[in-house]
Formats: structure tokens, C-alpha cells, sequence
């Protein structure tokens, strides 16, 4: 969990509850007291009235309240239909996180919302030609390795059938000729090289920064494919 879903996390947990003391803080997120501590301050920090009493634990102040989530019909559909384009071009662990994040959508959805959402749900189709087939589970381990800079080490294979592994800087990720594609520096060529996801065989984030300091923009590497869509 990173520290904002982890700092969200604790506002909802003592949202719940009249006091809530630094050892549950801790042993619900796994995290050491001291960090705990520096949590609370981040949070007091934003203007979340926190205050502390001994020994009960943390409170916040009577009179915060986090607004909760509402959303209308119409935005409500506009989910649902988007988790069919998810299930059709992404992957199994985009699918999973969205299905996870729909579902609290759908819990605060009005019983009336609720009944039009699963009619609705069980009367749309997406039909995808057979050659569409997003069996892989690692868009989301990818997206990750992006966006905290770090470097990754995948088992690839190739057209020819040779799978090799490989220490890569990634910069992005492109859908294009109806497949996922990973962008990034191979340490093996020295080079940006392009790798089709679906050919990806294990993802494992080293938890190394980039060796690189500079990279090309993703757009720039875009004007190189052979292809224009």
C-alpha cells in the first residue's frame, strides 16, 4: 500500500471509530508506531483536525466529516460500460483493480440505482474478435515500475520462440495494432526497445531506480512505430 492510500486509509479508519490508538493504527496498516506518528502529522498537516487523549488514542475533532462519494445514474453507467472495455483491452489485473473500484461505487449507489445498474449489466455485450486475447496479469505491475522510476527485470520471448531475460528502464506503455506494448531502455541493447506484453512470461520489480538520467519522451518514441495507429 503507498502513503496515500495508506494516509486515506487511517482518516477512514478514525472516521469509524470515537478514538483509535497508535498500536491499532500500526498493526492494521503494518507499519512501526513512529511512522504512525508521522501519519498523524501529515494528516494534521493538511487540516485534518486531529487531537490525541491518553490512554484512549486518537480522535477527530466532532463537527469533520469526510463528504461521501455520490454519483448519479448516468455516471454510474458510464463505469459499467467502461469495465467492458477494460475486460476486452487491458488485462487480468487491470480487470481485477477496476471490478474492485466499481464495487464501492456500487455500494453507494441508491437501491433504485442499483436494480437499473445489474438490468443494465446483464443487457451489454462486447464482442471482440478471437485474436484479442489479454490472458496476461501484468499491465498493473508495469504501471507501477513506471510511474516510481524503477527498474525491472522480465523473462521475454520473441517471435523466434527464444526467451531471454532482461533488466529494462520502462517509460511507458502504448496500445497499438490491437496489442499492449512496453517501452523502455534494455540494459542488454543499450537501447529503447519495444516489447509486446503478451509475449511477457514474469515481471519483477527490482526496486532500483533508473540507472538513466534522462529519457525520451513517450510521444517522441511513438513517431518511430511502423504503424499510425
Amino acid at each position: 500500500m503507498n502513503r496515500i492510500d495508506r494516509l486515506f486509509g487511517i482518516l477512514v479508519l478514525l472516521q469509524t471509530k470515537k478514538y483509535v490508538t497508535a498500536d491499532k493504527i500500526s498493526d492494521q496498516f503494518e507499519i512501526s508506531i513512529r511512522t504512525v506518528y508521522r501519519d498523524i502529522k501529515a494528516l494534521t498537516e493538511q487540516g485534518i483536525p486531529i487531537s490525541f487523549e491518553q490512554p484512549k488514542g486518537y480522535f477527530i475533532v466532532q463537527g469533520y466529516f469526510l463528504p461521501p462519494v455520490s454519483f448519479n445514474s448516468e455516471e454510474a453507467n458510464a463505469l459499467l460500460i467502461m469495465e467492458r472495455l477494460v475486460s476486452g483491452f487491458t488485462d487480468q489485473s487491470i480487470l481485477k483493480h477496476y471490478t474492485t473500484a466499481l464495487n464501492k461505487v456500487k455500494a453507494v449507489l441508491r437501491s433504485n440505482q442499483k436494480e437499473k445498474l445489474e438490468l443494465l449489466n446483464n443487457n451489454m455485450i462486447l464482442q471482440l474478435p478471437d485474436s484479442i486475447k489479454n490472458e496476461f496479469e501484468y499491465l498493473s505491475a508495469l504501471q507501477n515500475a513506471i510511474s516510481s522510476q524503477c527498474i525491472i527485470e522480465i523473462a521475454y520471448t520473441n517471435n523466434k520462440v527464444q526467451t531471454t531475460k532482461r533488466e529494462l528502464e520502462p517509460i511507458g506503455l502504448i496500445f497499438y495494432a490491437f496489442s499492449w506494448h512496453l517501452i523502455a531502455w534494455c540494459h542488454l541493447r543499450c537501447e529503447y526497445r519495444d516489447f509486446k506484453v503478451s509475449r511477457i512470461e514474469s515481471v519483477k520489480n527490482l526496486e532500483i531506480p533508473f540507472q538513466k538520467t534522462e529519457h525520451m519522451q513517450l510521444s517522441e518514441y511513438m513517431k518511430l512505430l511502423p504503424v499510425n495507429y
